[in-house]
């Protein structure tokens, strides 16, 4: 578990501030929602691990009171994933998150019908009030636009905008790291 707070913290460090020098660390540490995020999310994942009774239950419901959003227990979330304002965030079910993912808020990352959960690639940034729904998979690098609901696959380096969501290739994808 230290492991994973330490390469959250270098990660949000790099994606809050451009950088993972201590100074910025220190920063993302102690002032930052998405790293008191990703820490009580960790702690949940060894609270279940050890079949720990009632500590997951616990922080799932102080991570909600305490920060407004809802993560289902059986999420897994990658390294450094970023949530700009945490306020709204509902990722349920078994999504799977990749690494370095940016959440900008409002968003809801699961199923209309119970038919299955969305899988998200490493790098993608999904827009205020987005909804990805189902069993889709979000290709690396992609971007979701504000408000688009998502109901399908998207390939990597893509943009999905609107509802329900149309999806094109992205045109800032050649050799820019975003």
């Amino acid at each position: 578990m230290i492991g994973s707070l330490v390469t959250d913290a270098l990660e949000l460090a790099k994606a809050a501030n451009g950088t993972s020098d201590a100074k910025s660390i220190a920063k993302v540490v102690l002032t930052s929602d998405s790293y008191r995020i990703t820490a009580l999310n960790r702690a949940r994942e060894a609270a279940l691990a050890l079949r720990i009774p009632l500590v997951n239950h616990v922080l799932r419901v102080a991570q909600t009171a305490v920060l407004g959003i809802e993560i289902g227990k059986e999420v897994t979330l990658g390294k450094g994933v970023y949530f700009v304002h945490s306020l709204g965030i509902v990722i349920g079910g078994d999504s799977k998150i990749g690494d370095r993912v940016r959440f900008y808020g409002n968003n809801t990352v699961g199923t209309a019908k119970d038919n299955g959960y969305p899988v998200i690639e490493d790098d993608v940034w999904i827009g205020a009030g987005a909804r990805i729904l189902g069993p889709v998979r979000i290709g690396a690098r992609s971007r979701i636009g504000a408000n688009a609901v998502v109901l399908q696959d998207v390939p990597p380096d893509s943009v999905a905008v609107g509802i329900p969501a149309r999806i094109f290739p992205r045109k800032d994808k050649d050799d820019v790291v975003l």
